[in-house]
């Protein structure tokens, strides 16, 4: 089965690509609080890698030879990843799915801003031309949003702090991958991020009880389904696949979890909306195939 798989990595791509999509559908069903449901899913995820984690020798001595200043960025990552949860789980409560998924793809966007201001990185022309456009998209939703009532710009700005969070993470994931495996950096950081949302719940006053079995088992599904069969799929086909391409295929993401949205949800994107959208994903790969 792993041999036909490597011949077909499209196949697995598309699985990735449905896995990946499903978690706002998945959040949008959980009664508990965004939180909570947030640390289930890290909750779970550690659980299921820990065998396969501590199992084998090789990764083990590795986490366990971890230095002190490793396990400090590591925690910081962690940090940063758990307010990506936390941050991106609130919006969905208060936006409509097509808008939350489409602002959090600008992820790739902040990524390469940071990396030009923290890590001395350079930005083409073509580049920064990529980021306004995507920023244009980003005005367009809000502008949308700013119109239907309620809270939904709340939302927006929530779904936005969410793609800012999670390129952090990713910013310190690129410096600890230089010296960590993938395994032993994601198994520490899932850690701390765990521990995090754990922490942060209980400041706000919840515990992992509230929701009753709702937060567990969405928890749980997020963890095989979007975690597991979604960005770990990812990693995987970055073997068989060009990271460019690997990339621009995440940009599915929003236009399948928005028709499952529309189908479960009854969520009907306006037309301003939908074009804020497809100019954010117009600009995310745009700039993925310049880089």
């Amino acid at each position: 089965m792993i041999k036909y798989l490597e011949k077909k990595p499209m196949i697995m791509i598309v699985i990735g690509i449905m896995g990946i999509s499903m978690s706002a559908i998945f959040v949008k069903y959980s009664q508990a609080p965004s939180v909570v449901t947030a640390a289930w899913r890290l909750l779970w995820t550690v659980g299921l890698m820990s065998p396969a984690v501590w199992g084998f020798k090789k990764q083990r001595q590795e986490l366990l030879t971890t230095n002190k200043k490793t396990v400090v960025l590591c925690a910081v990552s962690g940090l940063f990843l758990g307010l990506h949860f936390w941050s991106w789980f609130e919006s969905l409560k208060h936006t409509t799915v097509a808008s939350s998924t489409a602002i959090v793809c600008t992820e790739v966007i902040w990524v390469a801003l940071g990396y030009c201001l923290f890590l001395k990185g350079k930005i083409t022309k073509k580049a920064a031309a990529a980021i306004a456009v995507t920023l244009a998209g980003s005005m367009l939703i809000a502008y949308s949003d700013s119109g239907e009532g309620g809270n939904h710009l709340y939302g927006d700005m929530l779904a936005l702090g969410a793609a800012v969070a999670v390129a952090c993470y990713t910013l310190i994931g690129r410096i600890m991958r230089e010296t960590m495996s993938t395994t032993a950096y994601t198994y520490i950081v899932y850690v701390f991020c765990a521990a995090a949302l754990v922490i942060l719940g209980a400041v706000q006053g919840y515990s992992l009880t509230d929701g009753g079995i709702s937060g567990v088992v969405v928890g749980l599904l997020l963890s095989v389904f979007s975690t597991i069969l979604g960005h770990s799929i990812f990693s995987w086909c970055l073997k068989y696949l060009s990271p460019t391409f690997v990339s621009a295929s995440k940009l599915c993401e929003p236009v399948v979890a928005a028709g499952f949205a529309a189908v479960l949800f009854g969520e009907i994107p306006g037309a301003v909306q939908v074009v804020g959208g497809a100019v954010i994903m117009g600009g995310v790969l745009f700039y993925s195939l310049i880089e």
